[in-house]
């Protein structure tokens, strides 16, 4: 019996139910020298870059260290390394990501992580949604299993109930037949019903024929991709929610170390505001694109920004110190983005003066589909099989592209070998064949009715998608 970890979980337990606890910028210096000196991988890479731990005194001090990523730290060291004191005991749950070569990334957490994340879900369920006041079923639409999303969502929620909120949660997962089959039961028992699932997932529900949304006084909590204000005002309306600024809240999340921020009825109010003045969207953000804006807690994470992506430092089953996790965006302060609003004449609701954080995608190299992370090597195998690899030339670029439903697909461009003559049905089902082979997340997270990619194909040297003389890009933002 580990005694230690009963402290912990208590002073967890306690931090929890308390009001939230304020943190000076310096306590990522306090989890460096904790990390330091308690995990072994930690302290391996720091001999090996000649640092030591006592010369880190302060945040400038801080920001010298080396960045961390997943080949250069968590896949380098054996896993307990990873954790506290060399062991997975310390430790209760494991979390799966897929990765590009379909060897899954192991994550483990801890119950305190989960409180921690928790309080990202009190912001949107009890702050924007009352539903620390009004009889709230929570159903859980996320993939079940080893996948981050679906039991962690879970189990925050169910902390928030035995917090004292009139919380019931129901997991049906990813399953569409069956989130029909209990909504029509449960729903009328609560004053209001929360869906938690990825974008285009929670769509496919909420599009399905004969289920009466205005009856059931819907909330929804989303996370995984980008999505327009658009496609915010016609699922809301679909789905009968009443105010798509209060009432639809996504959520940054990864698998690395749960959810990082969260939306709130300011961030969405002023993300709406760029929406319809792209030429100030790009002053502040840089690109005319509109992207997640969420608010963050910097007394539980703490953001940085290299090279024009994300870089974070958390603690967790595995603590990240100045993780870059690939994800381009920036940071924003409160005040900062509140003032460029009002100089040029919008004021948001009132909210939480936290900062924010912005991203455009959750990768470089990725496209985000039904919350899966689809690699360009999955990919890659698809078109290297017999009687493909001849007609082709090996070049592609993937998109999740929306039609004028709102309604997304898999699009991959291929480019055909000069010559020869592609078979883009053949190629499609080569691609899902692999996909789901080498995916897991691809698998699981994506309905098999949307599964089978769009395939177009084109001309070697086509000029939009395979220009000669320029690096190419396997990926395209929509």
């Amino acid at each position: 019996m580990d005694g230690s970890r009963q402290i912990r979980v208590r002073q967890a337990f306690d931090d929890f139910f308390g009001p939230p606890a304020g943190q000076s910028g310096d306590w990522v210096v306090d989890l460096f020298l904790r990390t330091a000196e308690t995990v072994p991988a930690y302290r391996k890479l720091l001999r090996e870059n000649g640092i030591e731990p006592t010369d880190i005194k302060s945040l400038d001090d801080f920001r010298t260290l080396p960045l961390l990523d997943k080949p250069s730290y968590h896949e380098r060291y054996p896993l307990p390394e990873l954790c506290r004191d060399g062991a997975l005991t310390g430790c209760d749950m494991i979390a799966v990501s897929s990765g590009s070569s379909g060897r899954p990334t192991i994550w483990p957490r801890a119950l305190e992580d989960e409180l921690h994340v928790a309080r990202r879900f009190e912001q949107v369920l009890v702050t924007g949604f009352g539903a620390d006041e009004r009889a709230t079923l929570a159903v859980v639409c996320f993939p079940l299993g080893t996948w981050v999303g679906g039991l962690f969502t879970q189990a925050c929620v169910r902390h928030l109930a035995a917090k004292g909120c009139p919380i019931t949660v129901v997991a049906p997962g990813n399953n569409k037949a069956e989130i029909l089959r209990v909504l029509p039961e449960l729903a009328p028992h609560f004053e209001q019903v929360v869906l938690l699932g990825y974008p285009p997932f929670v769509k496919d529900v909420i599009d399905t024929p004969g289920v009466g949304w205005g009856t059931y006084n819907i909330k929804l909590v989303l996370a995984g991709e980008v999505f327009s204000e658009q496609w915010r005002d016609l699922v809301s309306k679909r789905a009968g929610v009443a105010d798509p600024v209060r009432d639809v809240a996504s959520l940054y999340g990864t698998a690395d170390s749960g959810v990082l921020g969260n939306e709130t009825a300011v961030s969405v109010s002023i993300r709406r505001f760029f929406a319809e003045r792209p030429e100030l969207a790009r002053e502040v953000f840089g690109d005319s694109r509109l992207p997640t804006l969420v608010q963050y807690d910097p007394a539980s994470r703490f953001f940085e920004v290299h090279d024009g992506t994300l870089v974070f430092t958390a603690d967790g089953g595995i603590p990240l110190i100045r993780y870059r996790i690939a994800d381009e965006g920036g940071v924003l302060g409160h005040d900062e983005l509140l003032a460029f609003c009002a100089e040029h004449g919008f004021t948001p609701p009132p909210g939480p003066q936290l900062p924010f954080v912005y991203l455009f995608g959750r990768s470089l190299f990725t496209v985000s589909f039904f919350g899966a992370n689809v690699y360009p090597e999955n990919v890659t195998v698809g078109l290297e099989q017999p009687g493909i690899s001849d007609t082709v030339t090996g070049k592609f670029v993937i998109e999740s592209v929306e039609d004028a439903d709102r309604d997304r697909s898999l699009r991959i461009t291929v480019e055909t070998a000069p010559g020869q003559t592609a078979d883009a049905a053949r190629i499609a089902e080569s691609i899902r064949t692999q996909l789901l082979r080498l995916n897991s997340e691809f698998a699981h997270y994506v309905p098999a009715g949307r599964q089978l990619p769009e395939v177009v194909l084109r001309p070697a040297g086509d000029p939009e998608h395979f220009p000669a003389g320029v690096k190419h890009r396997y990926t395209r933002r929509s």
